[in-house]
């Protein structure tokens, strides 16, 4: 990996909580986290934060980019405004930079086409079924799924898409990733020691 930046969509009705585990922990690591918006104008969350993106979706080249985040929104599902996201995510996965996708953003990847023939998941088969793509057989009844280089989740699973992208970028792996899904996931006191060895 040549950099060590990931970039986050944001939108209008991005849901917030989503990747609050996946971006404080990389920026702990190391790692840059660079918001993206559909331009420059401030976007507010779906909990009401407004963010001033970093940089334009017009501006995101994959080459600069070691992950792409895209969370859920209202506007996944109420219209077109999202659909240059997945293009782009297009653009990563055909580079070879991974995208990660929770909540609505996989019904956004599936009407691009993008889960037709990749392992994934999402809040339940039926919501993306609802958007006509053909990957149905490659649905997984899973919290977090990672196939070619695309992470999926569905909306009650940050802590499991945080751990995805962590063992995609290398930020912890082994008895160091398990414990951290174990502290935050189960609240198992005792993945504290592990993880801070």
């Amino acid at each position: 990996m040549s950099t060590r930046t990931v970039h986050l969509a944001v939108y209008d009705t991005f849901a917030d909580w989503e990747t609050g585990h996946t971006t404080a922990h990389l920026t702990q690591n190391g790692f840059t986290v660079r918001t993206v918006g559909p331009t420059t104008g401030p976007v507010t969350t779906m909990g009401g934060v407004r963010i001033q993106p970093d940089l334009a979706l017009g501006e995101l080249d994959p080459e600069d980019s070691a992950l792409l985040i895209l969370t859920g929104a209202h506007l996944w599902d109420a219209g077109d405004d999202l659909a240059p996201f997945a293009a782009k995510a297009r653009a990563f996965l055909d580079a070879g930079v991974p995208v990660a996708a929770i909540c609505g953003a996989t019904a956004g990847l599936a009407r691009e086409g993008l889960l037709d023939d990749r392992d994934h998941t999402s809040a339940v088969s039926f919501y993306l079924g609802a958007t006509g793509y053909k990957g149905g057989d490659h649905y997984r009844e899973a919290d977090a799924v990672t196939d070619r280089g695309l992470i999926t989740a569905g909306p009650t699973e940050p802590v499991a898409f945080a751990r995805e992208v962590f063992a995609r970028l290398g930020v912890y792996e082994g008895e160091k990733l398990d414990a951290w899904y174990r502290l935050f996931h189960d609240s198992d006191a005792s993945a504290f020691a592990v993880l801070n060895s």
